[in-house]
């Protein structure tokens, strides 16, 4: 059996193998990719009017949203664009619970309150997040699942090429490879959709998969790292600790008064304030540089009680103008993965994309199928009701020879 054989059969029996996970992760990635812009049409509560005026100071949304939260104190505070609502809310991470406050930045007045469970399907949106994660299993199970389908899958991706890759670049082989007949039989337009699409979109799924790949295994997130910084290993991500022997006692103005610092150094407000529950968490301020990323940012760390800024040395941490260009391309993993990169155009280019990644599996199965169906058509017996009367032609006795006297 020759290469080509070889890679033909893989790319047949992988895709079968792997077709129906790869459907589901692709259609829901394909819904995913524009969250944010669908919630904003049925959560009005997202936005208000935009003043001109400085937004509200940490401790006093804080304070305002408790009363709200049943007595359980806020760890975080995300501050968006001048038209949005802050948000004002607590994770447990243990649990997957978190009671989110809506608030209008400028007056603090409460625009909306929920709770959220990371482990239900409650919400649309969660729902699809867990199928395109772990096809709503149990996450230890169904990650590892969906980690060595998506790796099967940029296998079907280099094997698809080169199957696709023509034997001979002339005019006529080059319109079979890049454009579909769509006047032909249903069963050439469908070869040419998996053909021809799956040469389109190579690029971008390859990307889309690679990426993915960074969150369901460590080696790989570890080798990717590896080659793209040229032999440097990387620091694993981890949350920032105080100094737990350190005497003092923390004062909740302290954040105010570092955040009013980053926003005038930043010249942004679009920041995550993470809070202190327990005496060894850090002060935490994630600055949001370009809207509708998370790629482009300056994470600074303090330790609640010197106040002395805090790294852990990882991609993530510092000024994303100190960063490496690994460290970079690394920040930039989530936004490519979602296509959230240059915003609403590369957005549309990975709906699309897997959109068409879902309908691999399918035309894929369809072209198998018409193939087996046909040979065996081919090689079948022939039914009874088909077969042709054959005439029975009576037995004639030979005429007996004449007697010579």
């Amino acid at each position: 059996m020759n290469f080509k054989k070889i890679n033909a059969f893989l790319h047949l029996w992988l895709g079968l193998g792997s077709g129906l996970i790869v459907f589901i992760v692709s259609i829901t990635g394909c819904i995913y990719v524009f969250e944010k812009e669908i919630r904003s049409l049925y959560e009005p509560w997202q936005y208000v009017k935009p003043q001109q005026q400085a937004f509200l100071l940490p401790t006093q949304l804080s304070s305002l949203a408790q009363a709200q939260m049943g007595g359980v104190k806020p760890n975080s505070i995300r501050y968006g664009q001048k038209d949005e609502a802050v948000t004002v809310s607590n994770f447990n991470r243990k649990k997957g619970l978190s009671i989110v406050v809506f608030m209008d930045p400028y007056t603090g007045k409460v625009i909306h309150t929920e709770k959220k469970n990371r482990k239900s399907n409650s919400d649309f949106f969660r729902f699809i997040l867990n199928g395109h994660r772990a096809l709503w299993l149990p996450y230890p199970i169904g990650r590892p699942i969906v980690g060595a389908a998506v790796l099967i899958f940029v296998l079907l991706l280099l094997s698809g090429i080169i199957l696709w890759w023509p034997k001979k670049w002339i005019r006529s082989i080059r319109d079979k490879s890049f454009k579909i007949k769509w006047n032909a039989s249903f069963k050439r337009k469908n070869y040419d959709l998996h053909n021809v699409l799956g040469f389109y979109t190579f690029l971008v799924l390859l990307i889309i998969s690679l990426t993915g790949l960074v969150y369901s295994y460590k080696w790989y997130s570890k080798s990717l790292y590896w080659l793209s910084s040229g032999g440097k290993s990387m620091k694993e991500f981890k949350r920032a600790t105080s100094d737990t022997t350190a005497t003092g006692t923390f004062k909740p103005t302290d954040i105010d008064r570092l955040y009013s610092s980053i926003v005038a150094t930043d010249k942004t407000e679009n920041i995550l304030v993470s809070l202190p529950e327990k005496p060894a968490d850090a002060i935490g301020f994630v600055v949001y540089l370009k809207a509708g990323t998370l790629y482009k940012t300056n994470r600074y760390n303090f330790d609640q009680l010197s106040l002395k800024p805090i790294t852990d040395g990882s991609p993530f941490s510092g000024k994303y103008e100190d960063a490496t260009a690994a460290d970079k391309l690394r920040r930039m993993n989530y936004d490519l993965h979602i296509g959230a990169i240059w915003g609403i155009p590369t957005k549309i280019l990975a709906f699309l994309a897997s959109l068409i990644s879902a309908s691999l599996p399918v035309t894929g199965f369809i072209i198998w199928y018409g193939k087996k169906f046909k040979k065996k058509k081919k090689t079948g017996k022939v039914p009874e009701s088909t077969k042709k009367a054959v005439p029975v032609v009576p037995k004639v006795k030979p005429a007996a020879k004449e007697l010579v006297y």
